[in-house]
């Protein structure tokens, strides 16, 4: 039995949302691009890195959905560390947090909404999700 790529689980349902560039990430891996800014991305090892305000990342640091990048932790850097395909959700919302954000997308007040909401998967439906 072979190893999942999460990152391809990732870019399968990201792939989707308006305007979004599926590109090979420098350092290996799979990286998203929104006009011409970039979402995030996930290492081969499916660890994913996305860039946010400071303040967005201490939030969602702080509410324990992300980590601080393990080189920069004091930057906009979070990372998000999959360990099986049932962790796609969860880095699929901070992509969709942030891929709206990028485009400028009205979004919820607080940040636990914004990472709980389901709604946050927008355009796939729960079919689409891994089992």
């Amino acid at each position: 039995m072979g190893t999942i790529d999460l990152g391809a689980l990732v870019a399968g349902i990201v792939k989707h949302w308006d305007g979004v560039e599926v590109l090979p990430y420098r350092f290996g891996g799979v990286e998203f691009r929104v006009d011409r800014r970039e979402i995030g991305h996930v290492h081969v090892g499916g660890v994913a890195d996305l860039l946010m305000p400071v303040r967005l990342r201490r939030d969602l640091v702080a509410a324990g959905r992300a980590e601080p990048h393990r080189t920069q932790p004091h930057s906009g850097w979070i990372s998000f560390r999959m360990r099986s395909e049932h962790d796609v959700p969860a880095a699929v919302k901070l992509f969709r947090l942030n891929y709206e954000r990028l485009r400028g997308m009205e979004r919820p007040r607080s940040v636990t909404s914004v990472v709980t909401n389901p709604t946050m998967l927008a355009d796939r439906s729960a079919d689409d999700m891994p089992a």
